[in-house]
């Protein structure tokens, strides 16, 4: 039963679309919950109840809350403009096709180190999507820089993109650990993601100069100064070892509280609370299927590919990670598979490969990270890009930087 409800579940999280039921992605995975619940697979209990020991409950809170502090500090710095000023004034320095495209890669990546990379995503697009039209450039290389290289960039940290908050609750690894083994991998994936971009429309990006003219930013400088030092108090504490989750819904709530000119409700109100559900509801789907089983079963379907030396291990994993994120989704995959990361001979190496890997994943299809949707559906009424088009670009540059990053990360656990 467990396995049969997690099978209907995966079909709509694939984004497959029946003419009955007419479920998307959340809605498949909450009526996948429920009957996870109704079948008596998991209990209301086991739902409802919080404990330090994941085994006891199937809701991670401190992922959830952690995902929703960080969108509501996100939001206050859409709303004092950040986003469309950063932007602005990235590419008023950039002043050819191909130092624009440098220029839209490198904000996107930077930002989301620190930013959950959808939000990236939903505030750059509209902006890019202005300045190339402005410009007469073809907009595909630019979208393609915005979401490629938030995926790259979210690497670096645990609060770049969900799987990565995900593999925080799970490993509890410390946040300076962790930033200081992926930053480089980002930095070298961020660059293999603009290399190849470079490469592939070397054609439509020429030498010759031209001016961009962003429309003029009105910046909310008493909200952007409070939400940007709020937020580096949170990152501070992130690196003091406070409990992230709580640490940024407390500078939330700072923001919140002392922010004159916006209303609570209205931030509130903009927090992607169908995500937040969404992530609920996966949570109990999955737990199912590791309370009857089915998850270490999987494990041992593929325990030929990770047996042998740690590097052998480690390797396999990696493959396994890589594939499995892209026939899974990244986020489904990571909370399947953070139970088997503690069996490894490294588990610390292991967590930062299921980060890396299930990241770059990402950037492998069109469908294969939620950034990636957003940036081509808020550009929809502008550019059509088919599945086949976006994989010419994406499983080059992908299989590049997923071997270079992981030879870097490798590299780090031999030296340190």
């Amino acid at each position: 039963m467990a396995l049969a409800i997690f099978l209907f579940t995966y079909v709509f999280i694939a984004g497959i679309r029946l003419p009955f039921p007419r479920l998307d992605r959340p809605g498949g995975a909450l009526v996948g919950a429920v009957l996870m619940v109704v079948a008596g697979v998991v209990t209301p209990h086991e739902v409802f109840n919080y404990s330090d020991d994941p085994e006891r409950h199937a809701v991670d809170m401190d992922t959830l809350v952690l995902l929703l502090g960080m969108m509501l500090l996100a939001d206050y710095l859409a709303r004092a403009s950040f986003f469309r000023a950063a932007g602005a004034f990235a590419l008023q320095k950039a002043h050819t096709p191909r130092l624009l495209l440098v220029a839209v890669a490198a904000t996107s990546a930077f930002l989301s180190a620190f930013l959950v990379n959808d939000t990236v995503c939903l505030m750059l697009t509209p902006l890019v999507l202005v300045v190339v039209e402005e410009a007469r450039l073809p907009p595909i290389p630019y979208l393609l820089a915005v979401c490629m290289a938030s995926n790259a960039g979210s690497v670096a940290t645990f609060t770049g993109n969900p799987q990565n908050m995900l593999i925080q609750g799970a490993s509890r690894l410390p946040y300076a650990q962790f930033a200081a083994y992926m930053a480089l991998p980002a930095v070298v994936s961020t660059a293999v993601v603009i290399a190849g971009l470079l490469f592939v429309f070397r054609r439509e990006l020429s030498h010759e100069r031209f001016t961009t003219h962003p429309a003029a930013t009105e910046v909310d400088r008493p909200l952007l100064g409070l939400t940007l030092v709020t937020l580096v108090g949170v990152v501070g504490a992130f690196f003091a070892g406070l409990p992230m989750s709580w640490s940024a819904l407390t500078g939330a709530a700072v923001v919140m509280t002392l922010a004159r000119r916006v209303e609570p409700r209205q931030a509130l109100e903009r927090v992607d609370w169908v995500l937040l559900l969404f992530f609920a509801s996966l949570f109990v789907v999955v737990y199912g299927v590791n309370k009857a089983g089915w998850a270490e079963d999987i494990h041992q379907l593929f325990a030929p590919v990770m047996s042998g030396p740690p590097w052998r291990e480690t390797l396999g994993f990696a493959g396994l990670t890589l594939v499995a994120s892209n026939l899974f989704s990244n986020v489904p995959f990571v909370m399947l598979a953070r139970p088997w990361v503690p069996t490894l001979q490294d588990p610390v190496l292991g967590w930062h490969v299921l980060a890396l890997g299930s990241t770059l994943a990402g950037n492998l299809t069109l469908v294969g990270s939620v950034a990636n949707l957003i940036v081509f559906e808020a550009a929809r009424d502008k550019v059509s890009l088919s599945f086949m088009g976006y994989l010419r670009v994406g499983l080059p540059i992908t299989l590049v930087s997923f071997v270079l990053g992981l030879a870097v990360l490798l590299a780090e656990h031999a030296l340190f």
